[in-house]
């Protein structure tokens, strides 16, 4: 198969009839179904239904489809990166990251910057499952920070530290006399809690259910700081990561370690293993493993 037959192919696709494809490739459409031909005589299988008068896919052209999307666009972002370290060298970072690693990840920076001080750094929120295997598989970071494991062969995930979830109460709380809090405690207060699709809503859910505990949510967030700010107005309590407690400025707000429950998460580092990653972004990978590993090499 040879690029510039997949490219015909994914047009045609896209386009849905020869003409508007043959126009957009400034080919003839005659020339055009000789080649969509030439594919599927080389491949031994039929990749078009031409029963109707716009193109459609059978179901291995929809095969051929999907794949050929992805190996076309691996191929132009590695003319890209190629073209680009000829002519500039290795000058840019992006990467997207969850709200809590915002507290260490410029400890990370500072250090890569030591080495390579040119290098332009774009950073994304990226907090969702859709949103990190879409901004993975799109190309638009070299590698994503998640708290959700990714169930797909195309996608890499390395688990990069534990860390446990920290009840967030009012100044005037009750609860805040306690040394430590049990689920059993939260039952009946009103909670803050991630929207649905977040894995750290889920993480909490579970304990309150190995507890027996129903918990009373009357409001659902997308970002820390605004559970924060929420509960600092009295309104409710929440659960957030430690680590975004622990690296924050001091807040008017009381944390509390829940006692009787595990309640943790994994933090990962995900990447597309079949994109190519300059050197620089493996650096950058080994700084940050290397950085909750204890090893500074």
């Amino acid at each position: 198969m040879e690029i510039r037959h997949l490219r015909y192919f994914i047009t045609v696709v896209e386009q849905e009839t020869y003409t508007n494809a043959a126009s957009m490739l400034h080919i003839s459409q005659p020339s055009l179904s000789t080649t969509i031909k030439k594919l599927e005589i080389e491949l031994g299988l039929t990749l078009m239904d031409r029963s109707t008068r716009e193109s459609s896919l059978t179901k291995e052209g929809k095969i051929l489809y999907q794949e050929a999307k992805k190996l076309i666009n691996h191929f132009d972002h590695v003319s890209e990166e190629m073209t680009r370290l000829k002519q500039q060298g290795p000058l840019e970072l992006s990467f997207g990251l969850i709200e809590s690693s915002k507290s260490w990840v410029p400890k990370i920076i500072k250090e890569f910057k030591k080495e390579y001080n040119d290098v332009h750094i774009k950073i994304f929120d990226i907090l969702s499952l859709d949103e990190v295997v879409k901004s993975l598989s799109n190309f638009d970071v070299h590698l994503a920070i998640t708290n959700q494991y990714i169930n797909n062969e195309e996608i890499e995930t390395i688990p990069i530290y534990e860390e446990n979830l920290v009840a967030i109460l009012p100044p005037s709380h009750p609860l805040v006399a306690k040394n430590y809090i049990k689920i059993s405690d939260l039952e009946n207060e009103e909670f803050i809690v991630c929207k649905e699709g977040f894995q750290t809503r889920e993480d909490i859910l579970n304990a309150f259910r190995k507890s027996g505990v129903k918990p009373n949510i009357q409001f659902e967030i997308e970002r820390f700081e605004t559970a924060c700010s929420m509960v600092e107005e009295g309104l409710g309590i929440t659960v957030v990561p430690e680590n975004y407690v622990k690296y924050s400025k001091k807040f008017p707000f009381h944390v509390k370690k829940i006692q009787d429950s595990n309640i943790s998460r994994t933090v990962y580092l995900a990447i597309d293993k079949n994109r190519y990653l300059p050197p620089l972004v493996n650096r950058f990978i080994r700084l940050i493993r290397n950085f909750f590993d204890g090893d500074d090499t």
